[in-house]
């Protein structure tokens, strides 16, 4: 074993038993560098990602190749979602160099940190002849080397402030936005029009939103067949519930089976919103069965939500997933099904083939082409009967399928992707009415609160095998606890949970924030110094920090009357403006935000005996642009002068007034 069988991260300890002398990164790494003089291999990936397997298994264990990195290279691996902050820099290192980056990320730097060269995926050859390249440059021509790397840093320090203001938007301009990026849906198949796809859950968040508020059929439509593909097709586990990280198909047929928390909570959270605002009992039962998959596989007794499992098992990618035509009949044999034809209803509903559908593979991703209402319309069979049937053929198919191989799984539980999973279980109990999600999720954000904050300070990891807290919270761990905060307040009416949201976000003005830009870092005051400091701006599959930040800090303005929070956040929004015309959907959460500058964030007020009582019966309503606050005793300055006992009271308020108070939910909507 080399060193990395002294960590806790299942990616690195999927690396012990290589012949190369792999160090985690750290001083010892970087001082061992420093002392033999020569280049560092920083070679980042994460348990889940496939073609870092491939290459582990090509490259890291074949010796020969070995040989050449322990000769030449210190060699350090890191595990990118332990330490987002080393991806962020290297990725961007990569994608300057390159145009583009991915994973298995492979970055060459100097003893100093600086990088100077990098990649992705290497064939084995190709590796090796880079390897050799790159230590005879670097004991040949050392100074080129060292004039290099500061051009390139001095490059990636300039990037980190390309922020433009720009004029203030309306909602024409935002309409406008909207028409331009829909010269990119799908309105065949959903979702972008490219492959692969991405689920990209804020950017129907965001849409949901704008659709609903200015009245626009087309976009919700078109997020409603986003949707419906996305949970029909083979991205979504039909049988045991959960989201893929992404089909490689236009189709959302063939996933890169992996499957991640913060994909699946983002996802219950969309299908949250969307099950609000049209009461479909589909949506409900995607909420339903995800939620189910999360607390089955990727969560622990005590507390925790788990990072991932992986795409392979047995070293065949989706082998856990798949059936031939024969393993799924032979599932269902013995339960009657045969006889009544019902096997043959299942196969087509399904659409399993004796070829099978994925067809390189010769087996079958089980898929939806309609759903069950329409299934049994062209059919000719009864509705109750077919779904009663076909859910017990569920279990027993789950049944089956869990005497296979598991993928592997990481168990990891990090702090970031926990509090969108927190928020997620709140989502889902505001929608549905659900309790044991709201039970769910005030019990796994104790868990945060005991493990990883920790004597005035958050932390990013916890792993069950050492039992401790590690790595200094970075700004999403902060932003998005703080987040799941709110939502846990908006469902309880319990003020600690408003004071804790306060508490990091406070934590965050002092530690994070970057005078120059007006904008703030990804690593703290308490982090890690790297070569380079560096904002998180782009919505990608997770919304930046940066924009939840913004979004967040605009809405405790509201809750606590604090003007320093509303200008800080409304000068974070004017600086990202005018990139929204030119990539609307990496600036989704941005615009989510601007949607609520431009039509204005409501806060309904309820006091009295009964007030969160009174609250719920607000929930089957889709309000994006509301915020929730009451209660009996509290002192959350909007609810000054509000409190009353006994009688509940309703007062709507924006940013600058109240109205008077309202004696019905039935008249506060109206009005809303």
């Amino acid at each position: 074993m080399n060193a990395l069988s002294l960590e806790t991260s299942p990616y690195l300890k999927q690396h012990q038993n290589n012949p190369v002398n792999w160090l985690a990164w750290g001083e010892t790494a970087w001082e061992k560098a420093r002392s033999e003089d020569k280049l560092v291999l920083v070679s980042i990936g994460y348990s889940a990602c496939h073609w870092c397997h491939v290459m582990e298994h090509e490259s890291f264990e074949d010796d020969a190749t070995a040989a050449i990195m322990n000769e030449h290279f210190v060699c350090i691996k890191v595990d990118r979602e332990e330490r987002p902050d080393v991806d962020q820099v290297y990725m961007e290192a990569v994608q300057t160099i390159h145009g583009s980056g991915g994973w298995p990320l492979n970055c060459f730097a100097l003893p100093d940190g600086r990088p100077i060269h990098g990649g992705t995926y290497f064939r084995k050859e190709e590796w090796k002849k880079t390897l050799l390249s790159l230590h005879q440059f670097y004991k040949n021509k050392k100074t080129e080397a060292y004039d290099y790397a500061s051009r390139l840093t001095k490059g990636l320090e300039q990037l980190r402030f390309n922020v433009e203001t720009g004029a203030t938007f309306n909602a024409e301009k935002m309409d406008s936005v909207i028409l331009s990026w829909q010269n990119y849906f799908d309105v065949t198949e959903g979702g972008q029009d490219r492959e692969p796809k991405f689920p990209l859950p804020n950017n129907y968040l965001f849409l949901l939103h704008f659709g609903a508020i200015r009245k626009n059929k087309f976009i919700l439509n078109f997020v409603h067949l986003t949707l419906h593909k996305m949970a029909r097709g083979g991205i979504y586990d039909q049988i045991g519930g959960g989201f893929a990280r992404y089909s490689v198909d236009r189709y959302w047929h063939v996933p890169h089976f992996e499957k991640m928390l913060y994909d699946n909570a983002q996802l219950v959270s969309l299908y949250s919103a969307a099950y609000q605002l049209t009461k479909s009992e589909y949506y409900k039962a995607i909420i339903d069965d995800t939620i189910a998959f999360v607390m089955r596989e990727l969560s622990h007794p005590k507390g925790g939500f788990f990072s991932a499992l992986d795409a392979d098992s047995e070293g065949v990618e989706g082998k856990f997933y798949t059936w031939t035509s024969i393993e799924f009949e032979h599932a269902l044999l013995g339960e009657n099904f045969k006889s009544a034809g019902f096997i043959n209803h299942a196969k087509a509903f399904y659409q399993v083939t004796e070829a099978g559908n994925w067809t390189e593979e010769e087996t079958n991703i089980l898929k939806c082409a309609s759903g069950v209402e329409d299934y049994c319309a062209l059919s000719g069979l009864e509705r109750s009967a077919f779904e009663s049937d076909l859910q017990h053929a569920k279990q027993l198919l789950l049944k089956k399928r869990g005497d296979r191989v598991r993928p592997g799984l990481d168990d990891k539980i990090l702090t970031s992707w926990n509090a969108l999973m927190i928020k997620a279980l709140v989502d889902a109990f505001i929608a549905t009415g659900n309790i044991s999600y709201l039970n769910e999720a005030r019990t796994n954000y104790a868990f945060i609160r005991q493990q990883l904050w920790i004597e005035g300070s958050l932390y990013h990891t916890f792993h069950y095998g050492s039992e401790k807290a590690k790595v200094a919270a970075f700004l999403d761990d902060y932003v998005f606890l703080a987040d799941a905060a709110v939502m846990l307040y908006q469902a309880t009416f319990v003020e600690q949970y408003m004071l804790d949201s306060k508490l990091y976000i406070d934590k965050v003005l002092t530690d994070f924030a970057d005078e120059k830009s007006g904008l703030f870092f990804y690593s703290g005051n308490n982090n890690e110094t790297l070569f380079i400091r560096k904002h998180e701006l782009y919505d990608n599959v997770i919304p930046a920090s940066n924009s939840i930040l913004a979004t967040l800090m605009y809405k405790l303005s509201h809750y606590f009357v604090d003007d320093r929070y509303r200008q800080i956040s409304t000068e974070m929004l004017f600086l990202m403006q005018s990139k929204f015309a030119g990539y609307p959907s990496g600036y989704s959460q941005w615009m989510q935000f601007q949607l609520l500058e431009i039509f204005g964030l409501k806060t309904i007020c309820i006091t009295g005996n009964e007030s969160l009582e009174v609250r719920m019966q607000f929930a089957t309503h889709y309000l994006p642009n509301v915020l929730f606050a009451g209660g009996e005793n509290t002192t959350l300055p909007i609810l000054k002068g509000k409190l009353s006992k006994g009688e509940e009271h309703i007062h709507i308020c924006t940013e600058s007034a109240c109205m008077p108070a309202l004696a019905s939910v039935a008249e506060a909507l109206k009005l809303l």
